[in-house]
């Protein structure tokens, strides 16, 4: 297996992925336009994984200023993995990838926030030394 950075060229295999783990059909235009955006900024990084070319994950985390926390603060936007290789190392290996780019940059935390019926992420997250510390609410723009 082999992580690399994710470029504008992957866009249809991370529009897939993302796609599979929102468990709905994204707006493509929409996304691309993200993605383009996303991929241009020296905050956010796209990693993907292959196994002999053939794409088995993604990570996307995003840097940002935080004035609560006056510094750095990172957070994994979308971690997915395909089916067959969920358990195998994978995530923990984006994981491990993302912290070798962040070794050297100075931040207060990393974060991640996961749907509450991921339960199973939720296990992978902990076992990943993240803490679950907050609650997440939302409130949709058309309410």
């Amino acid at each position: 297996m082999h992580i690399r950075k994710a470029t504008l060229a992957d866009a249809d295999t991370v529009y897939r992925f993302i796609c599979l783990l929102e468990e709905k059909q994204m707006d493509r235009g929409g996304f691309d336009i993200c993605y383009e955006y996303n991929s241009n900024s020296p905050y956010n990084h796209y990693l993907l994984a292959e196994d002999g070319g053939t794409p088995i994950g993604f990570l996307s985390c995003q840097g940002q200023m935080l004035l609560h926390h006056a510094n750095w603060v990172y957070e994994v936007q979308e971690l997915y993995v395909e089916d067959a290789w969920r358990s195998k190392g994978v995530g923990k290996q984006l994981l491990d990838e993302l912290d070798k780019i962040l070794a050297n940059v100075p931040y207060d935390v990393l974060e991640v926030s996961s749907n509450k019926r991921r339960t199973k992420a939720h296990g992978f997250y902990l076992q990943n030394g993240f803490e679950q510390t907050h609650l997440k609410f939302i409130r949709p723009k058309s309410r």
